[in-house]
């Protein structure tokens, strides 16, 4: 019978060894992309309302700088309420298809820009949201793989020395 240990020792050394590598390189570039995130947030300057102007689920926030992808989702599902609140209800699509029976009409004109600059403010910041989930799961799988690189390094050892 052959012994596969000695190849089993290399492969569990050389995969534990590219998981300890690329961990901690995850690690730092979820930071980074968070730090990213935190900055252009930032400089976009976007605050929240007083709380007597918030939607109730909202109110924590009142004052409070957007920074962070959860605040940014808090932001963006206000500024959807607000559109359908002054649409109506009805979506940039909707008013658009409105609006090609009705091309004179300056009022329903001025409402799909309205619906038009909220839905794409909202989706800006729902693309923060998102990115700083893929951020935090980056970060997460990088610990991961520390984790497993170490135990898939520390069972090569324990195997290479075995008897």
């Amino acid at each position: 019978m052959t012994d596969l240990r000695g190849p089993a020792v290399i492969l569990l050394t050389a995969v534990g060894a590219a998981m300890l590598t690329a961990g901690p390189v995850m690690v730092a570039r979820g930071r980074g992309g968070k730090a990213e995130i935190r900055q252009e947030l930032a400089d976009q300057k976007i605050t929240f309302p007083e709380a007597d102007k918030l939607p109730p689920d909202l109110t924590r926030h009142a004052g409070s700088t957007v920074s962070t992808g959860p605040q940014a989702k808090a932001f963006a599902d206000m500024i959807a309420g607000n559109v359908l609140q002054a649409t109506g209800g009805r979506t940039y699509a909707e008013i658009s298809a409105e609006l090609a029976t009705r091309r004179d009409d300056e009022k329903l004109t001025a409402l799909r820009q309205t619906a038009f600059m909220g839905q794409t403010l909202r989706a800006g910041l729902m693309s923060a949201y998102q990115a700083w989930h893929l951020t935090t799961l980056v970060i997460a799988l990088g610990l991961a793989f520390m984790a497993i690189g170490a135990a898939l390094v520390m069972t090569a050892a324990v195997l290479a020395t075995s008897g």
